[in-house]
């Protein structure tokens, strides 16, 4: 009889992947919709500026981005140094920090999402709900994020299906530590550093395409009966 797809060591790295993917989308989709707005607007001062830094980690190499979360959240950067003084609490080599490091690589796809989908709507819209009393974030409310919802789930499923295949930062950020941060990524790294490691390589890979398959036709039947609706 053939022998079971994964090991137990392994199908942990799989309910990691996971959870670190639903981690980091969900950490970076509220910062995604708040930067998605501010670049969205006519007239925003810096705005190239701000651009310019949300979309740095999709030209970045990621061990780089790593790097300056490393120098930022270590023990010894800035925040790092603060989360620890006050509550004890650190990001680099755990779970939290290679949620944080994914988020930080899917955050530009998520925020070039949302903004297409607000750059969509009829400004005629928001106008008439300011004719009829509605303050701003009122209008934001009941106008804008409604209409920008379908635009949002997306943001949200290509953040998630990014995040099962982020390797550079979380290696550099998190480190590959069995059941606390390697992920399917860096497992399917470190089967290859194995000789002989080619075939749990590929088992492995071939879990991580159907979860990606998995979770991007999820999304795309989800967002067609919103549009329906």
């Amino acid at each position: 009889m053939p022998g079971p797809l994964l090991d137990p060591g392994q199908w942990e790295a799989v309910r990691l992947t996971l959870r670190v993917a639903l981690m980091a989308v969900g950490g970076a989709l509220p910062v995604a919709l708040l930067l998605a707005s501010l670049l969205a607007r006519p007239v925003l001062p810096g705005r190239p500026l701000l651009d310019a830094l949300v979309h740095l980690p999709m030209v970045l190499p990621p061990v780089v981005t790593g790097w300056l979360l490393l120098l930022l959240f270590g023990l010894h950067g800035p925040a790092g140094a603060v989360l620890w003084r006050l509550f004890r609490a650190r990001l680099v080599f755990t779970g939290a920090g290679a949620a944080l490091a994914t988020g930080v690589m899917v955050l530009p796809l998520m925020v070039r999402t949302i903004r297409l989908s607000l750059e969509a709507i009829d400004p005629g819209l928001q106008a008439a709900a300011a004719g009829l009393g509605a303050g701003r974030l009122d209008r934001f409310a009941t106008v804008t994020l409604p209409l920008a919802t379908p635009g949002v789930l997306a943001a949200a499923a290509v953040g998630y299906a990014a995040s099962l295949g982020e390797f550079g930062a979380v290696i550099t950020f998190a480190g590959s530590i069995p059941g606390r941060t390697q992920t399917l990524p860096l497992a399917i790294y470190q089967a290859l550093q194995v000789p002989g490691g080619e075939a749990v390589a590929g088992r492995l890979a071939t879990v991580s395409i159907v979860l990606a398959l998995l979770g991007l036709f999820l999304s795309e039947l989800l967002l067609r009966r919103l549009r329906r609706r």
